[in-house]
């Protein structure tokens, strides 16, 4: 394997070098880096002109000029822009906003993706199928600069004039997501046509009820998911990661991921004021979610038995799960402090930038602020992807599912949930590995249009500048971190076919 990480990383810088030479010059022939300041009636232009010529060595020709560019990237120094600002400066905080937007979006898109694919392809040709189908191609053809414009303006203001308003759900609008919610869950959950009725049924009495409830409650002014909520929550992971992973008969595994979701309801309380007076750092949350998928796959260790490993997996999710409701329930306490703070003045869901400047609060409110800032842009980034997610997933599944070796699981009497999810799932994620690593650089991309219509100051942000201004270096310090992303999840995704699949061996 170490052979084949060196071979590649070595191909793959010799590409990279060939393709900064090129960009590098075809950016630094695109125009005149001095254009401003000869246009200048300033009364020392020749000083200005002569100083920008000095310090970005504009007397030296682009070929040679870009080897003085790369001898500077050897010692980690992008260089100056045009602007006489440090360009490793510039990328530090442009690279932070742009892999918090893609890290999420990303995320969310392969989840969403993954799961709505698989589900079309066990209901293949099912009205949730056709369904599906018909949205993906619809996300397919819109454009991302459109979407993003509808989302500001009925997502951002729509949902700001509602809260301002008396947020309470119309009775039309309960009853058309209840309809929605039960023609939903009636094509996904196979059987006859008395069990679809029966399902329609069940789904759109609890769509109406926990509808009609957040209305009595005022939810929307007073979120939070309350004891109740992360019950449901925990409850709800721990039969759901056991019917995945071992099937509800191996009652040792549900065991153990019922006493991890009970130990998370027990410190729900104490971890709540935890949170009030002693998590002041980000950093705290990460030890802290690293202590919970200890603990919990502890808890399948110790009740695992024999066979330990896929009980702790059921433990591990069960008890991610259920932290981050109780995470998540901790922000939306703050969330009416956040919403009438002055800054924010009733109107939360932001349009523009990556933070609200001059907000002040704890690390829950910055969280919240940043949750605000995310969504619209993670919203119009994930419908670049999740149409793509969807579709392949379904198609490399379905395939699957007519290899012979599923054929003979089924034959030796292996009941569906194991042959789809042992045999059949892991190799239907090998072609979707490939996608993911190319697609790094397609969010990117995206981001570049969803950063100019969100005002992120980014990666994108960066690239645009740099290209207006005629100015190689930031350019190229977008360029080598995309590149560079690029060749990593090449690589990433060559060593899962290997891990995916015992038949590829890397050497």
């Amino acid at each position: 394997m170490a052979t084949f990480v060196v071979r590649r990383l070595i191909a793959s810088v010799f590409v990279l070098l060939a393709a900064t030479f090129l960009m590098y010059n075809l950016v630094a022939f695109s125009g005149d880096p001095l254009e401003d300041l000869r246009a200048s009636n300033a009364p020392n232009k020749e000083q200005l002109i002569e100083s920008r010529t000095r310090l970005l060595n504009l007397d030296v020709v682009p070929p040679l000029r870009y080897f003085i560019w790369f001898f500077g990237i050897l010692r980690l120094d992008f260089g100056i822009s045009v602007q006489g600002r440090d360009v490793n400066a510039m990328l530090e905080q442009a690279i932070g906003a742009t892999l918090q937007l893609v890290t999420v979006a990303t995320v969310v898109a392969i989840i969403l993706g993954l799961v709505v694919g698989i589900t079309t392809a066990l209901r293949q040709y099912s009205g949730y199928d056709y369904t599906v189908t018909f949205i993906s191609f619809l996300f397919f053809s819109l454009p991302i600069f459109w979407v993003a414009v509808l989302l500001k303006q009925y997502i951002a203001i729509g949902f700001n004039d509602f809260l301002q308003d008396d947020p309470q759900l119309p009775v039309w609008v309960i009853a058309l997501l209840a309809t929605a919610s039960g023609l939903l869950w009636a094509s996904i959950i196979p059987g006859a046509l008395r069990r679809k009725i029966t399902t329609f049924v069940i789904a759109v009495g609890a769509t109406v009820s926990i509808l009609v409830i957040m209305n009595l409650v005022d939810w929307f002014t007073v979120p939070g998911l309350t004891i109740v909520g992360v019950a449901i929550v925990a409850i709800g992971s721990a039969v759901g990661m056991t019917l995945l992973i071992t099937g509800l008969q191996n009652r040792r595994a549900l065991r153990a991921a019922l006493v991890t979701a009970g130990i998370g309801l027990a410190v729900y309380f104490p971890f709540q004021f935890y949170f009030s007076f002693f998590i002041t750092e980000w950093w705290m949350l990460v030890l802290l979610g690293l202590a919970t998928v200890g603990a919990s796959m502890l808890v399948g260790r110790l009740m695992g038995g024999h066979d330990r490993a896929p009980v702790m997996r059921i433990t591990a999710f069960t008890g991610v799960l259920t932290a981050l409701a109780i995470l998540l329930d901790r922000f939306m306490i703050v969330w009416d402090d956040y919403v009438s703070s002055g800054r924010i003045r009733g109107r939360p869901i932001a349009t523009i930038g990556s933070s609200t400047p001059g907000l002040e609060g704890s690390i829950w409110v910055e969280g919240v602020d940043i949750y605000t800032h995310l969504l619209l842009p993670t919203i119009a980034l994930i419908l670049i992807s999740f149409a793509t997610y969807t579709r392949y997933s379904r198609a490399s599944l379905l395939e699957v599912m007519n290899q012979d070796y599923i054929r003979t699981a089924r034959a030796k009497g292996l009941n569906e949930r194991t042959v789809v999810v042992r045999h059949a799932f892991r190799n239907a994620l090998i072609p979707i590995a490939t996608i993911v690593a190319f697609d790094i650089g397609g969010i990117v991309g995206g981001a570049v249009i969803t950063e100019t219509v969100f005002g992120w100051t980014g990666m994108g942000q960066l690239f645009i500048n740099g290209l207006n201004q005629v100015d190689p270096n930031p350019v190229m310090a977008f360029f080598v971190v995309v590149g560079g992303l690029a060749i990593l999840f090449n690589l990433i995704a060559d060593l899962a076919y290997a891990a995916l699949d015992p038949r590829i061996r890397v050497s």
